[in-house]
């Protein structure tokens, strides 16, 4: 007699296993764990059996769907069994395809160059704004419209900058996808020029002929003087403020004359040689007096073992009256400029800035042949920034005043 939903329903453990039949191989399999839909059939002179799913989850009508699906399989000469095993590995292998798997996968290949800050920063804004759309879906099947659904939620958000990086990291991820042999195709290079063109902001900047008038109010603030040493070691180096605030004492060799900044903490993740002008050795003096005894040139007063905090240079300009007229990050622009209008070569411009250079033999011509004429650049440089003063660029007052 064929099995019924009721008797199904009502069939319990009872100490022993228990088989209820229903017809064509097909049986309920009881046990103490649960009941388990079972189909006996034969292959190549076999006896075998196929899982078909658990009660009730699949219901009566569900299980016998299935075995007569498998039975059809076998009147073909196909072992229903085999084609369940390689279902699987076929499922598994797409979910190892998909796209957050992929994506994962290369983030954890990139750990090695970046900042575990970035890391964490990259990583947060895939799961937010990437993975709830296309996770799922294996790369190969991704689409240039699957893509842009996603980065179109980003941009009704007002934050077109994030949509430009999340599309970035996106075709990075692809790229890596066809390079591991996971897709051939990279959809998200037709996607140049979907999104909403961002405008670029440029960190606030001094005019040169403001100069003077910045020397004369930075001299007149109440600071820390540490505070502003890092002002002028900031300007008279044209790095950046994240790179002065972390400068240790043994990166500096003073008879060299020369900072070596590691790659851990430059931007484009590649040691940074920087020339010190006679001025940038002063204040190195004057500094040390001061912080000497710290591994950091400018620790926190709180924990010396700490830089200051990446708002002392900002927050202090704004009390100098130039909130939003500009910014420490700003006196790279302002240099840069100035040793253009002068004539100075764009290239040892570039390099002293330590921005990236895309080509490797020249980047390593780069770093070879022109530390001599940075040298000269940073010295006129700072030969520049005294005459704006009209005094000597050193400061003097080492009384705490703040």
């Amino acid at each position: 007699m064929p099995l019924s939903d009721i008797t199904a329903r009502q069939a319990k453990f009872n100490g022993k296993l228990q088989k209820l039949s229903d017809e064509k191989g097909l049986f309920l399999l009881v046990n103490q764990s649960g009941k388990y839909w079972r189909l006996k059939y034969r292959h190549g002179g076999k006896e075998k059996t196929l899982a078909l799913g658990v009660y009730p989850e699949v219901s009566l009508k569900e299980a016998r769907a299935k075995r007569d699906d498998a039975r059809r399989q076998l009147a073909e000469g196909v072992d229903p069994g085999l084609v369940k095993k390689q279902s699987k590995i076929a499922n598994k292998l797409a979910s190892e395809n998909n796209f957050e798997a992929l994506a994962r996968e290369w983030h954890q290949s990139q750990l090695a160059r970046w900042t575990p800050v970035h890391a964490a920063r990259v990583l947060k804004s895939l799961e937010v704004d990437v993975f709830p759309d296309i996770g799922v879906v294996p790369v190969a099947e991704l689409t240039a419209p699957m893509m842009l659904d996603a980065l179109r939620k980003v941009e009704k958000r007002g934050v077109t900058e994030t949509a430009g990086r999340i599309l970035q990291r996106i075709g990075s991820i692809m790229r890596y996808a066809i390079q591991t042999g996971r897709a051939s195709y990279n959809p998200a290079q037709d996607l140049r020029g979907a999104l909403k063109a961002t405008k670029q902001e440029h960190r606030p900047a001094l005019p040169r002929s403001e100069l003077p008038e910045f020397f004369r109010r930075l001299e007149a603030e109440p600071l820390n003087p540490a505070t502003r040493l890092a002002f002028h070691l900031l300007m008279l180096t044209m790095t950046r403020p994240g790179e002065v605030r972390f400068a240790r004492w043994d990166e500096f060799d003073m008879e060299r004359a020369e900072w070596r900044i590691p790659a851990a903490r430059m931007k484009m993740r590649t040691e940074h040689l920087v020339p010190l002008s006679q001025q940038a050795l002063a204040v190195l003096d004057e500094l040390r007096l001061l912080t000497g005894h710290c591994e950091l040139l400018f620790p926190s007063e709180r924990k010396l073992i700490n830089p200051i905090s990446e708002n002392t240079l900002s927050y202090a300009m704004g009390r100098m009256g130039y909130k939003g007229i500009a910014t420490p990050h700003g006196f790279r622009a302002l240099a840069s400029t100035t040793l253009n209008e002068e004539g100075f070569d764009p290239d040892v411009i570039e390099r002293q800035l330590a921005h990236a250079e895309r080509n490797k033999v020249r980047a390593a011509y780069h770093r070879a042949e022109y530390l001599d004429d940075r040298r000269k650049l940073l010295q006129w440089l700072a030969d520049f920034y005294e005459s704006q003063q009209g005094c000597n660029v050193r400061p003097v007052n080492l009384t705490r005043v703040d």
